[in-house]
């Protein structure tokens, strides 16, 4: 016969502890991975002086970014800040439909397969590696190509990699 105080078997006790614990893991991740202003560090603190006294009322999320930025700049070389730097203004000395097009540019290339990104930043890489007069020379050759002989192009290295 059936007993009046049934007790839940141990198994699905650890599963509702589990359950119960991952549920708040996930609720919590965020806020466990935004770190209060006097838990960064010194550098860190530097880095966002200008987000000291809103610090608390941004997003969990943003401060976690934040946070992985202003260590990522404390763990950069001073010629990668200065690069940064560069890179910052030209963002900003670009119109809204350019920073468009270049986010349209990063979408498309993030969806690519692996290896054609692979294959794309080895080009680039070569392509910065040859001395300034040449990578110069390469531009004004790409510049007066008209847009149907660069897209003729642009097919032809698809269909090699493709082949690849």
């Amino acid at each position: 016969m059936w007993k009046t105080t049934m007790r839940p078997r141990p198994s699905i006790n650890r599963a509702r502890h589990a359950l119960a614990l991952t549920l708040g893991l996930l609720l919590a991740g965020p806020a466990l991975a935004a770190p209060d202003w006097q838990d960064l560090s010194a550098e860190q603190q530097r880095v966002l002086q200008g987000f000291e006294q809103r610090w608390d009322s941004l997003p969990p999320e943003r401060r976690a970014r934040l946070a992985r930025g202003a260590q990522r700049w404390a763990d950069m070389s001073q010629a990668q800040r200065q690069q940064a730097r560069q890179r910052l203004q030209r963002w900003r000395n670009m119109s809204p439909e350019q920073r468009a097009r270049l986010r349209a540019r990063r979408d498309r290339f993030r969806q690519l397969p692996p290896e054609r990104r692979e294959a794309l930043r080895k080009r680039w890489e070569r392509f910065r590696n040859l001395p300034p007069e040449q990578q110069a020379r390469l531009r004004q050759r790409w510049q007066a190509l008209s847009p149907e002989e660069r897209q003729a192009i642009r097919q032809r290295q698809r269909r090699k990699h493709q082949r690849e």
